[in-house]
């Protein structure tokens, strides 16, 4: 089956944020790192994966968790931001918003585009 270039695109780098992301996961497994930054870069590498696997098998349901990858990075970037303290607030709102329209963009592109002999 040949994939559109843009598949294999969006495919690639969900899978390139997923290992980015978890990256980061052994190094907040030791105290006193927040918990909740634990908690959310775990979930932005599961729906960064499971994102990417759903988009290369032409999956129905790719198009939501990457709508829930992108909810969970900008809620991320706003908790670093307003709660933690770890960023700058205007940088993290612009970062939220350009991740929402980034992410909604893509999950449009791929259910108009997905494969209906893979969905599930």
């Amino acid at each position: 089956m040949r994939r559109p270039p843009a598949d294999i695109l969006i495919t690639a780098v969900l899978a390139a944020y997923g290992v980015y992301v978890a990256s980061y996961i052994p190094a907040l497994l030791i105290p006193p790192a927040a918990a909740l930054l634990l908690t959310g870069r775990v979930l932005e590498a599961v729906f960064a994966f499971a994102s990417a696997a759903g988009v290369w098998t032409g999956r129905r349901w790719a198009s939501q968790t990457i709508l829930a990858l992108g909810l969970t990075i900008a809620a991320m970037w706003l908790i670093e931001a307003f709660v933690l303290g770890l960023v700058a607030y205007l940088q993290a709102i612009a970062v939220a918003v350009l991740v929402v329209v980034v992410c909604v963009f893509s999950a449009r592109y791929v259910k108009s585009h997905h494969h209906p002999a893979h969905s599930l």
